[in-house]
């Protein structure tokens, strides 16, 4: 990896009323970068020009800027914290971040744009707030060992911004004034985010580096029920791309899946049903979007081994059946289609029974083979395509069959590498076995707060290999809270992430803001109706009137009154969940 490209790693942040100075203290740097607090315009320049009155402190890097209410916003990263290392590169994970105004005042401001300005504020809060940053100075997180491999001298020479996959970089919109100035890329982190975890092992007495990554795509990105299916690109929703490497006596080995949405125009609003319905778009020509994924898959991975572990009765029926045809209809060798019924084939705990799924793969997977580069540099194997694996959230049960898929790719890498010997198995290592699982219930958890709110289900498996009570009892508890989450709070997060990543831009003149939607009359009537009805049909069961009969009539009445707005509610449900307001997901369903 050349070093001329990377970031700068030490940076001192010198404020003044009219200019932020950002100063380069790595070895031999004597760039500042200059920043006009009132044109906002970024120059070069040299560390005499720090006035001495500046107040100073400590920051690891620059996430970008954003246009809010108020004017321009600079975003730093203040807390960092060291995963690991990764061949000699740090790995750091951002742990806390300032947002600071250009503007010194905020008087300039009606009451309204205050209030805007604030909840703005709050929802770039939010999306920083949400576990999973990751950022290297000298090394480039975004790409595999393979696309790093087989690349040229040129790629070698540019900025860590220049080259990384614009999938993965989460501050892409917030650096794009930054990229149109190449003299001032060293200042420019990319940041991903996703989940990242780093061991050191030994099995044998052979000490080895694991390390799993998921990359995040910030295409199509979103919450659970508002961002489904694909957009008119071919990107799909909850689109992750985990890699699991092996860094062994100079030798490195790596195995990469991805997990991604159902890939055509469906949607699944929430409605305050527990599960709500499917739907697939009736309007729209799906095969377009569908052959643009598949083509951008195949250019990036090469072949697609299709895993969909939809339930194949019920509300999932139609989603499967038309993946499968598809599939069909596409008529591309490079592209096959398993769907395998994760919960038909393992209900009542029968959780063995994913062996079946991994005997029917194992053919495929030695042919799509993995990716291996010895200690002189040179390319042994390379990875030919790619288990693409989805459910309906590509959470829960995508990540159980994820890591038995890394698993038997780990077996034969550690096996090629000398570190296993012959007949050895992975699972009977029990100190490597624990790690393992541990680490892949880790990276469900984090793929599952990013995307539906909460950790993941299942982790239990994932841990122990075996299906438990108290794991059926907390999957419950984090049903509940998903619930609660995709009905009464995803809207807001949604309009968060849309903001972050420039889904939506601020217009500082714009007067109708779209956060100021008025409710309909029954959203605040209608539960105010019900909670006072239920109260007086249990106040009437404790105080009991002078005859039975009289009790009876009160409560049915008031009983009924409850049940029948709780009808209207539900049978409205779409009018009382917390949508998203800022940029139109109907339209890009």
């Amino acid at each position: 990896m050349a070093a001329a490209a990377g970031a700068y790693e030490n940076l001192k942040l010198h404020i003044t009323p009219e200019r932020f100075y950002v100063e380069a203290c790595d070895d031999g740097a004597n760039d500042v970068l200059s920043i006009d607090r009132v044109s906002t315009e970024v120059t070069l320049t040299v560390k005499k020009d720090i006035p001495p009155s500046a107040v100073t402190r400590q920051i690891y890097g620059i996430l970008g800027t954003i246009r809010l209410v108020a004017g321009t916003y600079l975003i730093v990263i203040t807390k960092k914290r060291k995963v690991g290392e990764f061949f000699n590169h740090v790995v750091w994970k951002a742990t806390d971040f300032d947002i600071l105004s250009y503007k010194k005042t905020m008087l300039h401001l009606t009451d309204i744009q205050l209030q805007d300005n604030k909840v703005f504020l709050s929802m770039i809060s939010h999306v920083l707030s949400v576990d999973g940053f990751y950022f290297s100075t000298t090394y480039d997180l975004t790409h595999t060992l393979q696309r790093l491999a087989n690349t040229s001298p040129e790629f070698q020479e540019m900025s860590l911004l220049e080259r990384a996959d614009p999938r993965f970089v989460w501050n892409g919109h917030l650096l794009r004034e930054f990229a149109a100035q190449p003299e001032i890329h060293r200042f420019a982190t990319p940041v991903m985010h996703g989940f990242i975890i780093m061991h050191s092992c030994s099995i044998n007495g052979k000490y080895f580096d694991w390390i799993l990554i998921s990359r995040r795509s910030c295409f199509r990105a979103g919450v659970r029920y508002y961002v489904r299916g694909i957009d008119s690109e071919g990107h799909a929703a909850n689109f992750v791309e985990t890699e699991q490497i092996v860094h062994y006596n100079g030798s490195k080995a790596s195995f990469v899946q991805t997990r991604g949405s159902i890939p055509f125009f469906w949607s699944q609003r929430p409605n305050l049903k527990y599960k709500p319905k499917p739907q697939i778009s009736k309007t729209v020509n799906h095969m377009d979007g569908f052959q643009r994924h598949f083509d951008s898959q195949i250019i990036s991975y090469g072949k697609q081994i299709i895993v969909n572990l939809v339930n194949q009765k019920g509300s999932e029926k139609p989603l499967e059946q038309t993946f499968s045809k598809m599939v069909n209809s596409l008529g591309n060798g490079m592209v096959r289609y398993v769907a395998f019924d994760f919960h038909k084939e393992c209900s009542h705990m029968r959780w063995d029974r994913l062996q079946i799924l991994m005997d029917q793969l194992a053919e495929q997977q030695d042919e799509l083979s993995y990716f291996l580069v010895d200690s002189d540099g040179k390319v042994v194997m390379q990875q030919e395509g790619t288990f693409r694996s989805n459910c309906m959230d590509c959470l829960d049960r995508t990540n159980v069959i994820q890591s038995l898929l890394a698993r038997r790719s780990l077996q034969a890498q550690l096996q090629r590498l000398g570190v296993l010997h012959v007949g050895q198995r992975i699972e009977e290592q029990a100190e490597f076995e624990k790690l393992y699982k541990n680490a892949w219930a880790d990276n469900a958890n984090a793929c599952a707060k990013q995307y539906a709110g909460t950790g993941a289900l299942k982790t239990d498996y994932t841990r122990t290999g075996k299906r438990t009570q108290w794991g059926l009892l907390m999957d419950g508890w984090n049903s509940l809270i998903r619930y609660y989450k995709n009905n009464f709070s995803d809207g807001f997060r949604q309009d968060a992430i849309d903001l972050f990543l420039g889904n939506y831009s601020v217009d500082e003149v714009d007067s109708l803001s779209p956060l100021h939607v008025q409710k309909d009359w029954k959203f605040l009537a209608l539960p105010i109706i019900m909670v006072v009805a239920f109260s007086m049909c249990i106040i009437c069961l404790l105080m009991a009137g002078d005859t039975w009969t009289e009790t009876l009539a009160y409560v049915v009445f008031w009983g009924s009154a409850s049940f029948g707005t709780l009808a209207i509610i539900l049978y409205n449900g779409k009018d009382f969940v917390d949508a998203p307001r800022l940029v139109q997901k109907e339209k890009m369903d």
